[in-house]
């Protein structure tokens, strides 16, 4: 096995770990990291002519923004659930046209958009005391 192949192998292993142990506020803050991830991965594919994996890259952004829309209470979360799901949906359309025009500009939009959103849902951690009653109510 190449060196990358266990490097590969490590990392798939180390996220796999992240979610097995993540509390439902930190599985949504790994989704935001992985769409940015691949947002940047898209861009920089893009601009190394890389089209096959630049179109892998935003099938699986695309795949996390279904994934944070779905995730919506649309009952309890009021108009911020709204507001939320009609920017997942402008992402969507986006990504479309970054996929179709090899368009960086769209999605370091992307990319910008999410981070305000990462920001914001990092803000509103739950700390040791919430965190703890959450796992207990999992279990």
């Amino acid at each position: 096995m190449s060196i990358h192949a266990y490097a590969s192998q490590y990392r798939q292993t180390a996220v796999s770990s992240a979610v097995l142990d993540a509390d439902p506020h930190r599985l949504v803050a790994l989704m935001f990291a992985g769409l940015r991830e691949r947002l940047q991965l898209a861009a920089a594919c893009i601009d190394a002519g890389n089209v096959a994996r630049k179109g892998q890259a935003i099938t699986e952004a695309s795949t996390i923004v279904g994934h944070l829309d779905g995730s919506l209470n649309m009952e309890a979360g009021g108009e911020i659930a709204q507001n939320l799901s009609a920017l997942y949906d402008y992402v969507q359309r986006r990504l479309l046209d970054a996929n179709i025009h090899n368009d960086t500009a769209a999605l370091h939009e992307c990319d910008g958009l999410i981070g305000d959103i990462q920001s914001a849902w990092a803000a509103i951690a739950p700390g040791p005391a919430e965190t703890a009653r959450m796992a207990g109510a999992g279990a």
